[in-house]
């Protein structure tokens, strides 16, 4: 008999704990800077030094971080469910953990790709800068879904979403592109859960949702805990 299917939507607030900053602040900045700066083609075009800097300050970050509780949790989930995890986060906590089918649909700090040709995408833990090219001489750029570009994983994000027998969501709201459309591919009034320490939604704005008030690294592992027992 095949194991029920898990599909896990997770957002900045998954990792927040692991000291990782979120997207941005409340003021629209990322790191000081405006996110058009440094998160759009635009951006990369007129100023590339200051983009390829920015993000090789995530990378060096993301290399000093490890994954909280909540990200070990739904890496035991794999016992017991098939589980299938779509993240904005660009981090690679989820597969440090231990989760094996990992769906980022913003791209991976850790992977770069060729300015011409997007297929050509390289693994990258190291600075990159104005001259790393590839094999045809093309500038190299962060492996990062930049404002104003396609979502080329979202189809894919949805093919799983639909084949879900429960839902969670963690540290993303479920009123914002593109977890909020995700949720509305998931069959109807399949149990779903929402973690998150300033909750967007209500039990009653879903059917068969279940509010965790909790950050990730708390709620995640007392849900797992749940539905392990449960199972």
């Amino acid at each position: 008999m095949p194991k029920p299917k898990i599909v896990v939507l997770t957002g900045a607030g998954m990792s927040a704990e692991s000291g990782l900053k979120t997207f941005r602040d409340a003021d629209g900045l990322w790191e000081g800077h405006d996110v058009m700066e440094v998160a759009s083609p635009h951006g990369f075009a007129r100023n590339p030094e200051l983009v390829l800097d920015f993000y090789n300050q995530r990378r060096r970050q993301l290399l000093q971080v490890s994954p909280n509780a909540g990200h070990l949790a739904l890496a035991t989930l794999e016992q017991h469910f098939d589980v299938s995890i779509i993240t904005q986060n660009v981090d690679n906590l989820h597969e440090q953990a231990g989760s094996s089918h990992v769906v980022h649909l913003h791209g991976e700090l850790f992977k770069v790709r060729s300015t011409r040709d997007e297929t050509y995408i390289l693994d990258w833990t190291k600075d990159l800068v104005l001259g790393d090219l590839d094999e045809e001489g093309h500038q190299l750029r962060p492996h990062i879904v930049w404002f104003g570009e396609m979502v080329p994983l979202m189809n894919t994000a949805a093919r799983i979403a639909q084949q879900a027998d429960i839902l969670i969501v963690v540290g993303t709201s479920m009123q914002v592109y593109p977890a909020a459309g995700l949720i509305h591919y998931a069959p109807k009034h399949i149990p779903m859960y929402f973690v998150d320490p300033k909750p967007t939604v209500r039990s009653s704005d879903f059917a068969n949702l279940t509010v965790i008030a909790e950050t990730a690294a708390k709620g995640v592992p007392k849900l797992v805990e749940q539905l392990v027992t449960n199972s």
